[in-house]
């Protein structure tokens, strides 16, 4: 989502709360405009970069015991999810949250469920230090990578007399996620001109998704997210983007999720509880598990079976998954 509109939105919300949420219109759907990546100091990133970054996703010498890489939790051929409910960190405990996709984080404003960090170079620190994923302190991280000839040499070549460093292995695992982009889906191919891209069914999917099954009030733009937060009435005491504002009124809302690939990823949630896009569905049609304290947005749907069915069909249609072969470790 444009980012002035976004200010926009929420001073609009701030100074003029008597305002209606039917007075916005949400972005329209489209397919992601590369050259509308925001890169750190303007600049993409080169080959080498991503490559090095991509060895670094899955190498399992991250974590603290050499048994759990980033894509451990984030697999290519799981939708760079893990098909459980909590993923499991590298000392054999569950963490506390589902792991999301992957897929156009390029263009995204905040990361994590929570929103807490603001880049994806600090996105891709978070779970390495942290205790109940892959455990592995920086200042340990960083001679252990500078042992292996193939970092210290590629480090250097991309980073020059930086070499191995923390802010460096931040940015290469930043520059490969930034690479994995999902923009050719049949959805894509419909907006293009082709309209036999998508089925009838789909099609009728994605008129509810604008309209009456109201998807798009938050899964607007071209990666069907606002980059906002949002109680959606998932039960628990997850206290989500509150806990990190301390804001009270923040309490259990979470970031919405990209939809692009979404179902190469179940199961759904930041909890993990929904575990098919139909069953998101049906959550959605009910208005949620908890009614207390969730967004405005969230009521009964009244969507028929068909209606349920088109609605799947259409976030199926979203389809365009992201090959990545797997390195050899140096």
């Amino acid at each position: 989502m444009n980012c002035r509109k976004k200010v926009f939105q929420w001073t609009a919300l701030v100074i003029l709360p008597f305002l209606s949420f039917t007075v916005w219109a949400f972005d329209p759907l489209g397919t992601p405009d590369r050259d509308a990546i925001e890169y750190p100091e303007d600049e993409a990133p080169g080959q080498a970069e991503i490559e090095l970054g991509k060895m670094l996703f899955f190498d399992n010498r991250l974590s603290i015991n050499d048994q759990q890489s980033c894509a451990s939790c984030h697999n290519p051929d799981l939708g760079f999810s893990d098909g459980m409910a909590f993923s499991m960190g590298t000392m054999g405990k569950r963490v506390g949250r589902n792991a999301p996709h992957l897929y156009n984080l390029a263009w995204n404003l905040l990361h994590f469920w929570d929103g807490r960090a603001a880049s994806l170079e600090e996105q891709a620190l978070g779970p390495i230090e942290a205790a109940g994923e892959m455990n592995m302190p920086l200042s340990t991280l960083i001679p252990k990578l500078k042992e292996v000839p193939y970092y210290d040499k590629t480090f250097t070549e991309v980073y020059g007399s930086s070499g191995v460093s923390k802010e460096n292995v931040g940015k290469a695992i930043a520059a490969f996620e930034r690479s994995l982009i999902s923009d050719n889906s049949p959805f894509d191919q419909y907006l293009a001109g082709n309209k036999a891209a998508m089925s009838p069914s789909a099609i009728r999917g994605l008129g509810l998704f604008k309209g009456k099954a109201n998807c798009a009030e938050c899964h607007d733009g071209s990666n069907f997210t606002d980059n906002s937060f949002h109680n959606i009435g998932v039960k628990g005491d997850d206290l989500g983007r509150g806990a990190i504002a301390n804001d009270k009124t923040l309490n259990k809302t979470f970031k919405t999720p990209g939809l692009r690939n979404i179902t190469l990823s179940a199961p759904y949630m930041h909890d993990g509880s929904e575990p098919s896009i139909e069953a998101v569905v049906r959550f959605y049609n009910r208005g949620g598990n908890e009614k207390g304290g969730v967004d405005q947005l969230i009521k009964p749907l009244d969507l028929s079976e068909q209606e349920v069915n088109d609605v799947v069909a259409f976030l199926g249609a979203l389809l365009d998954p992201v090959i990545v072969e797997r390195p050899a470790l140096p």
